[in-house]
């Protein structure tokens, strides 16, 4: 049987639960958080071939741009460019991730040596790399590491189509 100081007890630990879940998130609101990557693109069905039906994302929405798209400037396209948009979900993140096609100009493949590169956590690391040669990405073959913290994992990078770099990873369970 619960008493009143059970009660009391009960009612300040839900008490402070809510608190400090309001404080996390009020932190999190004026935390910098990234969106998304997006990458250019010379052909969208191969990339969503790629990003969706091998990494797993979920496509969100395709979408043609305005020629007054904030794209044109921010990635310096000339207006003779033909944008075509698309936005991929995350398992845990709305529009996580996305894929601009670029018509109507060739666009440049970088050849390295790389300047970036997303991370990203992947299930079946083995599968995903095997449907990546297959597509024929340029794979950089997986090697096993350990984190700071003793977490063992499983990584491998690859070159898409296009030229982007993208590193993916699997913990080691």
């Amino acid at each position: 049987m619960i008493g009143p100081s059970d009660r009391e007890t009960l009612m300040r630990g839900w008490l402070f639960t809510a608190l400090a879940a309001l404080a996390l998130t009020a932190a999190a609101d004026d935390a910098p958080h990234l969106k998304r990557v997006n990458f250019l693109v010379a052909d969208l069905e191969r990339s969503l071939a790629l990003y969706r039906d091998v990494l797993g994302f979920e496509l969100f929405a395709i979408t043609e741009s305005r020629p007054t798209s904030y794209s044109y400037p921010v990635f310096r396209l000339p207006p003779e460019a033909k944008l075509r948009f698309a936005t991929l979900n995350s398992a845990t993140e709305v529009r996580a991730f996305a894929i601009t096609e670029v018509r109507g100009i060739e666009l440049p493949r970088p050849a390295g040596p790389f300047t970036a590169a997303p991370v990203l956590r992947v299930v079946d690391l083995a599968g995903k790399v095997a449907r990546l040669r297959d597509l024929g990405a340029e794979v950089v073959d997986p090697v096993e590491s350990v984190t700071s913290d003793g977490d063992r994992f499983v990584e491998a990078a690859f070159v898409d189509p296009d030229g982007h770099l993208v590193v993916i990873y699997e913990l080691i369970r």
